[in-house]
């Protein structure tokens, strides 16, 4: 991960999200800070992210109410149908999202981080 472009996806309310983005900075490294609440991910973007990842769920915030409200807990729910809600409700981002040139990941717990360094 040297000399990749690191983006994480950070919410500074968030425990675990400084607490990664701390430890990307104790690593060397000085990641692009993306605030998705203040500036949500197009569809576009959470498409990219789901395709490094293998799989659009891991991105959906599962204990957010919301989530049960629209039903996106419901097996049946389809990976478009998971991005299409989080590109129109930013909230539903799971987090910390750590972003390279050729993963992506989710580091929930923030020791996952370690993962890509």
């Amino acid at each position: 991960m040297s000399s990749e472009t690191v983006t994480i996806f950070h919410n500074p309310r968030c425990g675990t999200s400084r607490t990664v983005l701390a430890l990307l900075k104790e690593a060397g490294r000085e990641p692009a800070v993306r605030e998705y609440l203040r500036e949500p991910l197009s569809r576009d973007e959470l498409s990219r992210l789901a395709a490094k990842m293998k799989d659009a769920r891991t991105l959906l915030r599962t204990k957010e109410p919301l989530c049960r409200e629209l039903g996106l807990d419901a097996k049946e729910t389809t990976e478009a149908q998971i991005l299409d809600a989080i590109a129109r409700n930013p909230v539903l981002l799971n987090r910390p999202v750590v972003e390279t040139d050729w993963t992506a990941l989710v580091c929930r717990p923030a020791d996952t981080v370690r993962d890509l360094l």
